[in-house]
């Protein structure tokens, strides 16, 4: 089976998510962990429509697992269908034990650290292109829209300077805050995609807030 043939599906992502389809993020319930799993044999069996199921469902919060990470809606854009190309090709190797979803979302984290880490690479090779890659950056572009109110404009300027203080944040402590704040997972759910324990998470998310709040400090006050 062609993979990419389902890959069209995530081309909409970003008008899809300025509609309103990001909603319901986070854990998933008990009846879709089911259907998860009997979507995951059929795809094991190259059902392509089963994957196109599993794509169409988990787009959106994979998107906005990576733009968090991120912070570069093009690059979340790449990643989103690099991770789905992943996770097709390493399906086979998906046993079971954790939820399907977890086991997308380690994936969608990891390529995003990756991605990430040869972004700064890439910036330190390339230092006098930092100002300028910095005045056309549009942090959450997408999510405020294009109203002109006072109000509109408050949140757009909290959403840039959390974003930016966001990342200013290791890959390990922005994981947790984006898993456990913006997509509303549990402590329990997070341990499992990030692979260490709840008390962990708990850990990395106070340690996490501590240092937003001391970014956001001048903003704030």
């Amino acid at each position: 089976m062609q993979i990419y043939c389902s890959l069209w599906l995530v081309v909409d992502i970003s008008s899809s998510f300025r509609c309103g389809e990001a909603a319901g993020c986070g854990a998933v319930g008990g009846q879709s962990l089911d259907e998860d799993l009997r979507l995951v044999e059929r795809v094991k069996a190259n059902d392509s429509v089963a994957f196109d199921t599993l794509v169409r469902k988990y787009r959106i919060r994979l998107f906005s697992i990576i733009y968090n990470m991120t912070s570069n809606r093009d690059d979340a854009f790449d990643l989103t269908q690099e991770v789905f190309i992943k996770a097709y090709r390493s399906i086979k190797k998906f046993s079971g034990k954790s939820a399907f979803f977890t086991w997308l979302y380690r994936i969608a984290i990891n390529t995003a650290i990756t991605q990430i880490n040869k972004n700064r690479l890439h910036r330190f090779f390339s230092l006098e292109k930092i100002d300028e890659e910095s005045a056309e950056c549009h942090y959450f572009e997408y999510l405020v829209g294009k109203e002109k109110t006072e109000r509109s404009i408050f949140l757009k300027e909290l959403q840039e300077n959390l974003n930016i203080a966001l990342q200013k944040l290791s890959n390990k402590h922005r994981a947790v805050v984006v898993l456990c704040e913006v997509e509303g997972f549990s402590s329990a759910d997070a341990a499992v995609v990030l692979k260490c324990s709840e008390g962990t998470v708990r850990s990395r998310l106070h340690y996490a807030k501590e240092q937003l709040k001391f970014h956001l400090h001048d903003y704030l006050r």
